[in-house]
């Protein structure tokens, strides 16, 4: 099989929670530490910071990545989904893997999967892990798929583990309160190991704080750790700067003092001011346990992200005149950011295109967004994507008013025709809807 003939066989054959939802989730680590112990354990071979959250999990693993290749390591990136090429979900400093790499994997191990029966998502964390053993990483910054506990990245042993925040989202999986979504999501706070909160939730803190208490492990919260004094969105991407605490300063010395603790990055939504936090917490842990980042790596990281790691649909400007922005948020907190951040531009009339799944929270979704906006409503090609009809059907209740097209093309290319050069065109609700226009 060529590789085209490799993914197809993949889509096809192993279930796609992406694809088709619930059902392909595996709810215990069996068909991962199977494949693994047949491939000799390939995540024991490198180390590891592991990301868990509900939102912000994509720009606080591709910051880190990119600090630390700003650092002069190989660093290996494991996200998910991709929104162009597959390829995307692995990557070592900013080059995704070969398409030959994925051909010759899934050609020496095919028996094993017919054997297993993994889904999509377990087979392509064995891959990443025995791609980045092979390629001998200094370091890997894996993000989960779905909660933490029973995630299929979990049989790692990280150095460093990350919680960005906790939301409304997979409720259907992963509990319907705060506290259990949290539950989830600590399940990857391991033995002794350093672990760093990057929002706080009076409902769910202590969640966290039993969970590191039980396996001994050292508990911040970023917030409490590094003062924010000032966030701005520019043209393109923001400027941040910050009090640095003792450690900072210890640590780095003159080095830091003499940038003024003032940060620019390509990431200009405005919920990326907590990431920024969670990301220089996560730095600073790194530093106590012997990493050796410079103020000068920090700056480079934020300044670069983009280019050192191909990161994508994160507030992401498509064009001018009119202006044309895609966002991959797509719950109902990263909507409410969403929703927020639009208010705050400039233009004469909101074009919004929007198409979701049908397993997120539609309601709660759809009663946030402005009603002063027309709509083009649409469907992802995938099977689990929310039909554009019954999208439009369930929006009018809340007055919000536009046409529906069977293609994210088709609406996009709409919307376009439509606005003027004073218009803004919005791109969301979905990541799949994105990864379309894109």
């Amino acid at each position: 099989m060529n590789y085209q003939e490799t993914i197809n066989y993949l889509y096809q054959q192993l279930p796609l929670f992406t694809r088709i939802g619930a059902v392909a989730y595996k709810k215990d680590l069996t068909n991962t530490i199977l494949l693994c112990k047949a491939l000799n354990n390939p995540q024991n071979c490198f180390k590891t910071i592991h990301i868990a959250g509900t939102n912000g999990k994509g720009s606080t693993s591709h910051l880190l990545a990119s600090i630390l290749q700003e650092s002069g390591l190989k660093v290996g990136l494991y996200t998910s989904p991709h929104l162009k090429d597959f390829r995307e979900r692995i990557k070592i400093n900013g080059e995704m893997i070969a398409e030959q790499k994925i051909v010759d994997f899934v050609a020496n191990y095919k028996p094993l999967f017919d054997e297993i029966k993994p889904s999509f998502f377990e087979w392509t964390v064995a891959l990443c892990f025995d791609y980045f053993a092979n390629q001998k990483v200094d370091i890997a910054i894996i993000e989960t798929g779905l909660g933490g506990r029973l995630d299929s990245t979990n049989i790692i042993h990280p150095l460093l583990s990350v919680i960005t925040n906790i939301g409304w989202d997979h409720t259907d999986l992963l509990g319907d309160s705060l506290s259990k979504i949290a539950y989830e999501k600590a399940g990857i706070i391991k033995l002794k190991t350093p672990v760093v909160i990057g929002e706080k939730h009076a409902e769910i803190n202590e969640v966290f704080i039993t969970k590191a208490n039980k396996e001994n492990s050292n508990l911040v919260f970023a917030q409490e750790q590094l003062e924010v004094d000032f966030f701005k969105q520019l043209s393109e991407g923001a400027l941040i700067q910050f009090k640095p605490n003792q450690l900072f300063e210890g640590k780095m010395g003159e080095d830091f003092k003499s940038n003024n603790y003032s940060l620019n990055c390509p990431l200009g939504g405005i919920y990326q001011q907590h990431n920024f936090t969670t990301v220089l917490v996560a730095c600073q842990q790194l530093l106590e346990i012997g990493f050796e980042i410079s103020f000068e790596n920090i700056h480079k990281g934020f300044l670069n992200v983009i280019k050192n790691t191909g990161l994508m649909g994160r507030w992401q400007l498509l064009g001018d005149s009119p202006k044309i922005i895609c966002d991959t948020g797509h719950n109902v907190n990263g909507i409410e950011l969403i929703v927020e951040q639009i208010a705050m531009q400039k233009f004469d009339k909101l074009h919004i295109v929007m198409g979701m799944v049908k397993d997120k929270d539609i309601n709660k979704i759809l009663a946030l967004l402005p009603v002063n906006a027309q709509y083009y409503w649409c469907k992802a090609q995938l099977p689990r994507a929310l039909n554009e009809v019954e999208l439009q059907t369930q929006a009018k209740q809340y007055n919000l008013i536009g046409n529906a097209f069977e293609t994210v093309a088709l609406a996009f290319e709409n919307a376009k025709q439509n606005a003027k050069p004073n218009d803004l065109i919005f791109v969301g609700g979905s990541t799949f809807v994105v990864a379309e226009v894109l």
